[in-house]
């Protein structure tokens, strides 16, 4: 622990306003270190992580933290502001900030350091001496454990004997190891109990890092188990791996604590046991009433379901949940793994009518016939390569919508559903019920109460029989026609669109495109873009919308970055470092290279992109071009129809939307070009890397 941090990385009169202020302010301190190889990434991160869920802590503490590719070692920087600065703790501003880097690599050893200083946050005492420290190093030596706290010894966050194996050790340790030796507390629930044994509690805790909250919660936890009189094992599910708790400790359990951000792994084996499932943070902030609610449950006899592991969708869901957002989520679910289907499978195919001509769907089969040598050989190998990709899409749509809503059980009646919405020509609206029916049947068949010595066989033998039989039943003879008629009737449509019409949906598909960069609604006119083009032979009409779909998202991040060019003193610097980053953005198809404009600055960028959007998808559609592949940005311009007046429309809504954001923001002021600025200037920095990741990530930034 003595050189992850040291006085140079210590800060007992930080200055900043903001989080992201005061971030940025002790991880330039890292970064002159050496211990920091790319300030702006590693900000990103920061703030991707913050995104996520806030890291402020009651008590007055911010633990803003990462893995980052951008981080050469693990590293603590200290700050200590005298205003305090909002990390979104519910008791308020955060006095002591620690600022956690732990590199994207790290090892087991090193995480568990970082994890030790976690528990020791929960320390009244060791907090108490942070805000009384004089100098840097003194303050230092604290957090590395050279130097005591008052109220008695803590052992040093690097002592091997100590904290180091803690986050294994503790995992399996047995109850007396945690529990306090005094009764449970006058007035407290009462739970099934053996005699005079205290109320036994196993818990899990896990958050989207594993570094801070999962070790913070878990020693807040075990504080209160011990003032409660409650023996409690705790789970750490954390980076540096973790120790499943003994099948025997589980078995004497008499209550369950999930605290978690993320899936709890092999959550099944908690199954009939009363169980309060909740957040991390509720475990850091308020583990004494966690306790009471399981000792309650426990007395009423209230258990969980001795059923299969839970869907993602259950592990993923937070409560309360609607059926709208749960739909939402299952629909993505499919879309997301059919997406790549749809690339691969269109950039290839439209490969193949470069290459071959427009008539290489007439070529015989390249098993039967291929010429090493000439160019149409070629064409038709990629030509079919894309066709056969394609034939996959409504079966992986159909099949993980079913696995969105029941796991793997849903993989088999999901994929046969789809098979045979081709069959039935239904397509893709045909996929979206079969998956969806799918993955309700099997949630239907779980739920019924079956005979243990047929339990084994349920989820390889019966589940997929009767699933399948039920999809394929309804999907044949119920609802597949009209499914069919349906998607003939959009496709007629299409095909149908001209003139007016034509560019009134271009301009709403552009609106749809740059309302959340990437969100629900980008995705919704995305989904409708794709679905077109998902066939063999999609018609004009069909292309003419991806075109108009993906030049509609090009404009924000190219319209930001040019904003930035020209008008750079009406931005931060962090947000002209992300221009940049938006130039390659926005020419690849990467709408999400907006989005830290936006989040800035919303009310300004987002109306901005909608006019410039709208223009572009208008002028697509009026100029008639078309586009076979579903992404690629200006790389794919070679295969795009009539391409001279597919940049013109690019342009202008470029155009616009710089114009409008100039324009907005000119009336607002001034930003100090000199260094970051505060309020609604202040945008997260996130690399060019992370901004383009996938389509789907924005809108779950839960």
């Amino acid at each position: 622990m003595s050189d992850t941090i040291t006085a140079d990385l210590v800060d007992l009169d930080l200055s900043a306003d903001t989080k992201e202020a005061a971030a940025r302010a002790l991880a330039e301190r890292m970064a002159a270190r050496g211990r920091v190889t790319d300030l702006e990434g590693f900000l990103a991160d920061v703030a991707a992580r913050e995104a996520q869920m806030p890291t402020g802590l009651d008590g007055g503490i911010g633990i803003p933290h990462c893995r980052s590719a951008h981080v050469t070692e693990p590293t603590l920087a200290f700050g200590r502001s005298a205003a305090g600065i909002d990390f979104g703790a519910p008791d308020g501003p955060a006095d002591l900030i620690f600022l956690i880097a732990a590199p994207a690599g790290a090892d087991d050893a090193h995480l568990t350091l970082l994890s030790a200083l976690a528990r020791r946050l929960m320390n009244t005492g060791f907090t108490d001496a942070l805000r009384a420290a004089t100098d840097a190093e003194h303050a230092a030596a604290l957090i590395r454990g050279e130097e005591t706290a008052p109220g008695g010894p803590e052992a040093a966050p690097g002592d091997t004997g100590a904290d180091e194996g803690e986050a294994d050790s503790e995992d399996t340790a047995p109850y007396d190891s945690v529990a306090a030796p005094a009764a449970a507390s006058a007035g407290a629930a009462t739970g099934p109990t053996d005699g005079d044994r205290p109320f036994r509690i196993v818990a899990v805790t896990s958050c989207p890092t594993g570094i801070a909250h999962t070790y913070m919660a878990a020693e807040s936890l075990e504080n209160a188990g011990r003032e409660a009189g409650v023996e409690i094992v705790v789970e750490t599910q954390g980076s540096a791996g973790f120790t499943r708790l003994d099948p025997a400790v589980i078995a004497a359990a008499d209550g369950v604590i999930l605290a978690h951000d993320v899936p709890v792994r092999d959550k099944q084996r908690f199954a009939g046991k009363p169980t309060v499932d909740t957040g991390v943070k509720a475990a850091v902030n308020r583990p004494a009433a966690l306790i009471t609610e399981v000792r309650d449950k426990a007395a009423r006899g209230e258990t969980t379901e001795a059923a299969p592991a839970s869907t993602p969708v259950e592990r993923a869901g937070a409560d309360g949940e609607g059926y709208g957002t749960l739909l939402r989520r299952w629909l993505m679910s499919g879309v997301s793994y059919m997406v790549p289907f749809v690339a691969a499978g269109g950039l290839l195919i439209a490969l193949g009518f470069a290459i071959g001509g427009y008539e290489i769907n007439e070529a015989p089969s390249v098993m039967d016939h291929f010429v090493w040598t000439q160019a149409d050989s070629w064409g038709a190998l990629l030509f079919q390569i894309g066709g056969v990709a394609f034939g996959f899409l409504v079966p992986v749509l159909a099949g993980y919508i079913a696995y969105g809503m029941a796991d793997r059980p849903g993989l088999v009646p999901g994929f046969v559903g789809g098979a045979i919405s081709l069959t039935i020509n239904a397509g893709f609206l045909g996929g979206l019920a079969a998956g969806l029916i799918a993955g309700g049947v099997v949630l239907a068949i779980q739920k019924v109460n079956i005979p243990a010595a047929l339990r084994g066989i349920m989820p390889v033998v019966v589940i997929p029989l009767i699933s399948s039989a039920v999809v394929g039943f309804l999907m044949f003879v119920v609802i597949g026609k009209p499914i069919a008629e349906a998607q003939k009737g959009m496709t007629d449509w299409l095909a149908g669109l001209t003139g007016a019409n034509a560019v009134l949906l271009g301009a709403l598909l552009g609106l749809m495109m740059c309302f959340d960069l990437g969100g629900p609604v980008n995705k919704v006119a995305y989904t409708f873009a794709t679905a077109g083009i998902a066939v063999a032979d999609p018609g004009d009409s069909a292309m003419k919308v991806m075109a108009a779909v993906m030049a509609a998202g090009m404009v924000p991040p190219l319209a930001m970055a040019l904003a930035t060019t020209v008008r750079g003193r009406l931005f931060n610097r962090a947000e002209r470092e992300n221009g940049k980053a938006a130039w390659v953005l926005g020419a690849s198809f990467i709408s999400e290279g907006a989005i830290p404009f936006a989040a800035a600055d919303p009310l300004r960028v987002i109306p901005a992109s909608m006019a410039g959007g709208a223009v572009t998808g208008a002028l697509s559609m009026a100029s008639g071009a078309t586009l076979r592949a579903p992404h690629g940005g200006i790389f794919v311009v070679p295969l795009i129809g009539n391409p001279l007046l597919y940049l013109v429309a690019i342009a202008a809504g470029v155009g616009v939307t710089t114009a409008l954001v100039i324009v907005l923001k000119g009336l607002r002021g001034t930003t100090d070009p000199a260094g970051p600025a505060t309020g609604e200037d202040t945008a997260p920095a996130p690399a060019a890397g992370g901004a383009g990741t996938s389509r789907e990530t924005v809108a779950a930034q839960p």
